[in-house]
């Protein structure tokens, strides 16, 4: 591919990836995405064009805004990096017929992926337009791919077992263990990833999940009043499932059959 190609690519993952810190930031407040122009969080002012654009403005300002010298969080240029970075790791060499449909279907996912996460981290919310966005994409996929029996017995894997654990440990404890939009989730993965992919999530990722909360809870940083998000830890597993499928399958098998 050439090169000129792919800086197009990347440019476009990085303005993608802008939009994403938009999502991220205004979608938990339900706040609009689109009329309302960007503006500092800190002093509110709104930013000029050249100010807002994708990684470069960053570089340029310094990480301080260009009215009031805030800070501005690293994460915004890190986002349109990592968003790039996807974009020019998924593209094929043909961007023309199924394999730009195959491009635009997992670039779409990944940035669902991306929203999902650093929301999850922030708010702890996994929130239903993009639950709902990400099925309505596995759905049409998996209806013109797969057997029937595939994705519909993955996805009610997927949503019914951590269902039925959720509800009785909230009988037995008298507490609600994951959340509603984690179950989903599983259920929504569970349709693309089949019942035995969504086996290997579910439990992969509560292992993933156990390892970083006792990390954290060693280094003082999770307490009762400070519960773990664990949306990233599901999104994490279900992407090493979807984009690396040749590793998770041979892990897949040593663990299962």
């Amino acid at each position: 591919m050439e090169t000129i190609l792919l800086a197009y690519i990347f440019v476009f993952g990085a303005l993608i990836g802008s939009f994403l810190n938009v999502v991220i930031l205004r979608l938990p407040l339900k706040k609009d995405l689109v009329a309302t122009r960007s503006a500092c969080p800190s002093c509110g002012t709104q930013l000029r064009w050249y100010q807002n654009i994708p990684i470069l403005s960053f570089s340029v300002l310094r990480g301080k805004c260009g009215f009031c010298q805030a800070p501005i969080s690293w994460r915004y240029p890190a986002i349109e990096l990592l968003t790039g970075a996807v974009a020019l790791a998924l593209a094929p060499a043909d961007l023309t017929g199924p394999e730009l449909a195959n491009f635009l279907f997992f670039f779409t996912v990944a940035c669902i992926f991306i929203a999902h996460f650093f929301i999850d981290l922030d708010h702890h919310l996994l929130l239903d337009s993009l639950n709902l966005y990400l099925l309505a994409i596995f759905l049409l996929f998996s209806f013109f791919t797969y057997d029937w029996s595939f994705w519909l017995i993955g996805g009610a894997i997927g949503f019914g077992a951590p269902f039925l654990v959720t509800w009785a440990f909230y009988k037995l404890r008298g507490q609600i263990g994951l959340g509603g939009g984690d179950i989903k989730l599983y259920g929504i993965l569970g349709i693309y990833l089949g019942p035995v992919g969504v086996v290997f999530t579910i439990f992969l990722s509560c292992f993933l999940g156990a390892l970083v909360g006792l990390g954290l809870i060693a280094a003082g940083k999770l307490t009762k009043d400070k519960p773990m998000a664990f949306g990233p830890a599901i999104l994490l597993v279900a992407a090493f499932q979807i984009y690396f499928p040749g590793y998770a399958h041979a892990v897949q098998k040593l663990l299962f059959f």
